[in-house]
Order: structure tokens, then C-alpha cells, then sequence
């Protein structure tokens, strides 16, 4: 644990912002700090105002004592799945792995560095969620004052157990992969498999359970999260500790998180080391000939080139293509299942017509694969080789043209067959469907220019590993959160607009105004190129 802490130490230090924001003498670079803290600062008191508002929620029903249980799940699910998605870039084919295996310290404790390090970075999460439930707890149940530092205390050991579930997955599926020769394709399959599994077992538990009673506890929040953690059973402990029922539990839950973490990497270190090999080793084909290279143009060539990044790492490629994936099962299932079916198990057959909701079909597909856009991160991404890219004889416009011309290609194939795949499921007509493909695909191009603005914009070159660029970057960040929360009130928009137009000339109009904000976007992009010259 010594070795593991000094290894944490020296690796927090030189990731720091702090540090940049201290030592440097770039203007430019202590801006992006300042705007990174302030931006992340405003998304953490975000997440701190809805989780209150979930206690008072409580609180004004008379169940605020599911907040503790509820808090516990909530920094548990969150923190499995940011694990889960980080396992490959931290724990395993990492930048600084040949240099951090040349010290004189053990594999377990390079292997057990990379998770706190894990850990620390997304304690800001963590603790925001954590402290905002424990003070609308304490607005409504009034504790002891001791219960408050057990809150705090526990908080941090929460995330714990998840995090080395999941991480212990990785460990599998890596394992799994590194014997194959396409280890990052293997990988990025099996993470996709687990993460659809997930998402379905909703539907799976509720398949198997089709009696009243489970049914009605699974509609139930309070029942839900009570019978969640008669199963999970970290989440008891916190809430019996906190609720004072049996202060005991908290030094289990502490007990169980130690031991745990010490069993794993245990497990971890032994095939530390094969493991990295095999992933960051590249096999060559046995009856490989030289033929004539092929003569592409630079804005192909530098997508081409996007692509082979895409493909060559898990992280890159399960972060990008999650979106396209999900959004291909959503419009397979429409086919299968049917529109209208399906919103009626959404809305638990809710009293309405399903047709009104026609009009956010392209918005609907759009929320999945406008999830994350690639030109967001794929500028940063060249990292501490930008030098090369500054050195090439091409100028910086079809750099950035040939990335927005990957995500473009990544991004309208699935966007136009998932929306075919629903209309053809909502049974709408053949115009507004062709008109419901074109807007879809201009929301790709509005996605991929608007991505390509923030990745210049907040482009950070110093990483030392792409995860995070690709899933903590600021460019993301800024890109993701309004994006997402844009088309959720799009989403409703066009519904009630559709109850007032015709739906033809609505997607008319929506593709007149999302076709202007690309062009913006794209201009923007031009004028941000001529600068960085």
C-alpha cells in the first residue's frame, strides 16, 4: 500500500490543474483552467440541487428514510458504470505502462495505483451526491450529530465495492480478449454485450416476475430501493449505520471494501503484466504481400487515419460507437415489437394517442447517436505527437475536415437506418419518413460541426491517458451536457408542435433551423483553423 500511495502521489501531481494553473506561463492554458473548474463547479452543484430536491421529494411523502438507501445506490450505479467504461485506459494498455513497470515496485501495486487513481478522480462525484443527500436527509429527519460523520465517512467507501466489481470484470474481459489476435476488438465486443445485458435486465426481471406483487413493488421508488438493497446488501449496511439502527454495519461496510480491495489485486497483479503485453502488442498476418499503396485525398486520408484510432482503442471505440449500437437496437426492436407497443410499455399504456409522438422520431434516434460526437475529443486526442500534425504540409481547415468527415461517416449510416426502422415500425407515411432522414441526417452534421467547435476550443494536448480526453475531457463535457438536455426539450417540443402543424411542414421547418446551426458550426470551425495558424 506504501509503494501504491507514493505511486498515486507522483501520478496526481502531474496530472494536476492545479500544478498547470500554478507553474505555467501560458495565458491560454490558465483560461482553460479557470474554465474548466468553473464549468465543472456549475455541474456539480447541479447534481447537488436535484439530489436534494430527490430528499425533499421524500421528505414531503414521508419516506425520507429511503434517502440513505437511495443515496447508496445512486454513488454505486454510478460508479460501476464509470469504472466499467475506464477499466481499459486506466488499469490496463496504458500510455505510461513501460515506464511505471521499469520502477522497483510490484505489479499489485502499479495494478492497485491506477485504481485509487481511478478512485480520486471521480470523488467530485462522488462527494457531490453524497453531501447533497446528507443534507436533505438532515433537513427532514434531524439526526445526531454523529450520524453526520458517519455519512461522510461512509460516503467514501461506497463507491468502493462497485468500483472493484467492476473493475474486476475489466480484469475478465481483458483477460478474455488478450488471447485473441484482435484483442481491442474482442474487448470493445464484450464490454458492448455486458453494458446491452445490463440495460435489458430491466425488462428480463420484469419478464420472469409477471406477478402483481413484484410488479407493483418494481412501479414502487421507496419499495424498489428497500427490496434493492435487501439484495445489495453495501447499501444496507450505509443505511442501518446512518439511520442509526446498527452503527456496526458502517465497520463492516469499511471491513468488506478493504478486504475486497487487498483480494483483488491479489488476483490482479498475477496477470498483470501478461495481460498489458498481449494488448499492447500487435499481431501481423502470416501471408501479408505488398501491393500499391493506395492515393487518397488529405481530408480521406486524415479520416481514414480517425478510423484506424477508432479501432485501435476499446476506450475510443465503446465511447463513440455505445450511441450508434443502442440506437440500432431501439429501431430493430420498433420493427419487431412495434411502435406503438413500445410506447405503451414506456408510458405504462398512459391514455394517448402514440402517433403525436411521430414528429421526435429523427430526435429520438438523434438522442442516442448525438450522444457523444467524435470531433469532440478527436482533436486532444493527438495529443503529445501534435507536433507532427503542426509539421505536415496540410493546412489546419482539412485537418479538422477530414475528422468531422469520419464522425459524419460513423454517424448518418446508423442514424438513417434506425429512422427508417421506426417509421417503418410507426407506420409513417413514405414523405414524412424521407423528410424525418434528411433531418436526421442534418442533426449528424449540426452534431459532428458543433463537437469539432468544442474540441478546438477547450483542445487539451498534455494527457497522459486518453480516457481523459475521451470521457472527462472539457470538450466533451461542454459538448455532451447541453446537447443532451437540448434534445430532451427538443424531444417534447416537436410533440407539441406536432398537435399544432402539419408533421410535414414541421420537419420542414426543423430541418431549416438545425441546417443553419451546422452551417454556424462549420463556419465557426473555419475561422477557429485560420487562427491557429
Amino acid at each position: 500500500m506504501t509503494e501504491s500511495f507514493l505511486l498515486l502521489k507522483t501520478l496526481l501531481l502531474s496530472t494536476s490543474q492545479r500544478n498547470a494553473f500554478k507553474y505555467t506561463t501560458d495565458k491560454k492554458k490558465k483560461r482553460r483552467v479557470i474554465g474548466n473548474i468553473v464549468g465543472m463547479s456549475i455541474l456539480y452543484l447541479c447534481i447537488m440541487a436535484y439530489s436534494i430536491a430527490i430528499c425533499i421529494g421524500y421528505g414531503m411523502t414521508g419516506n425520507i428514510e429511503a434517502a440513505p438507501i437511495m443515496c447508496a445506490l445512486v454513488l454505486s450505479v454510478l460508479a460501476f458504470f464509470f469504472t466499467i467504461f475506464k477499466t481499459n485506459g486506466y488499469l490496463f494498455n496504458f500510455r505510461e505502462y513501460d515506464m511505471l513497470m521499469s520502477l522497483p515496485f510490484s505489479t499489485k501495486s502499479v495494478a492497485a495505483c491506477k485504481f485509487l487513481y481511478m478512485y480520486v478522480k471521480s470523488l467530485p462525484w462522488t462527494i457531490s451526491i453524497s453531501v447533497a443527500m446528507m443534507i436533505g436527509y438532515g433537513i427532514y429527519a434531524k439526526p445526531a450529530v454523529y450520524i453526520y460523520f458517519v455519512w461522510v465517512i461512509l460516503g467514501f467507501f461506497i463507491p468502493i465495492i462497485p468500483m472493484l466489481f467492476a473493475s474486476f470484470l475489466g480484469f475478465i474481459i481483458a483477460r478474455i480478449s488478450a488471447g485473441f489476435r484482435k484483442t481491442n476488438i474482442i474487448q470493445t465486443v464484450l464490454v458492448f454485450v455486458f453494458v446491452i445485458l445490463v440495460f435489458a435486465s430491466r425488462f428480463i426481471i420484469e419478464g420472469i416476475f409477471k406477478n402483481g406483487q413484484v410488479k407493483q413493488a418494481l412501479t414502487d421508488i421507496s419499495q424498489a430501493t428497500g427490496n434493492a438493497a435487501d439484495v445489495y446488501f453495501p447499501a444496507k449496511w450505509f443505511a442501518d449505520a446512518v439511520t442509526g439502527k446498527n452503527i456496526l454495519w458502517a465497520l463492516a461496510l469499511i471491513a468488506v471494501s478493504i478486504v475486497l480491495f487487498t483480494v483483488v489485486f491479489i488476483i490482479v497483479g498475477r496477470s498483470y503484466r501478461n495481460i498489458n503485453s498481449a494488448l499492447k502488442s500487435h499481431a501481423a498476418a502470416k501471408k501479408y504481400k505488398m501491393t500499391a499503396q493506395k492515393k487518397r485525398s488529405v481530408v480521406t486520408a486524415v479520416a481514414y487515419k480517425e478510423f484506424k484510432r477508432m479501432t485501435g482503442s476499446t476506450t475510443y471505440m465503446t465511447n463513440a460507437a455505445l450511441g450508434e449500437i443502442l440506437a440500432v437496437i431501439l429501431g430493430l426492436a420498433t420493427v419487431i415489437i412495434g411502435f406503438e407497443r413500445i410506447v405503451r410499455l414506456v408510458t405504462r399504456n398512459a391514455p394517448f394517442d402514440p402517433t403525436i409522438l411521430r414528429p421526435a422520431i429523427p430526435f429520438l434516434i438523434y438522442f442516442f447517436i448525438g450522444m457523444v460526437a467524435t470531433t469532440a475529443c478527436s482533436p486532444s486526442l493527438e495529443g503529445k505527437n501534435y507536433w507532427i500534425v503542426q509539421s505536415l504540409p496540410i493546412e489546419k481547415k482539412n485537418l479538422y475536415q477530414g475528422k468531422m468527415l469520419f464522425n459524419i461517416l460513423l454517424t448518418v449510416p446508423f442514424m438513417a437506418f434506425s429512422t427508417i426502422c421506426m417509421c417503418i415500425g410507426a407506420q409513417v407515411p413514405i414523405l414524412e419518413s424521407v423528410l424525418y432522414v434528411v433531418l436526421g441526417i442534418v442533426l449528424c452534421a449540426f452534431s459532428t460541426t458543433w463537437g469539432c467547435v468544442c474540441g478546438i476550443k477547450h483542445i487539451r494536448l498534455d494527457w497522459e491517458n486518453e480516457v481523459e480526453v475521451i470521457k472527462k475531457g472539457a470538450a466533451v463535457a461542454i459538448y455532451l451536457l447541453p446537447n443532451m438536455f437540448v434534445g430532451m426539450g427538443v424531444i417534447v417540443l416537436s410533440v407539441f408542435l406536432g398537435m399544432k402543424l402539419d408533421h410535414n411542414l414541421l420537419a420542414l421547418i426543423m430541418i431549416g433551423v438545425v441546417s443553419l446551426l451546422a452551417l454556424l458550426s462549420y463556419a465557426r470551425v473555419l475561422a477557429l483553423s485560420r487562427k491557429e495558424k
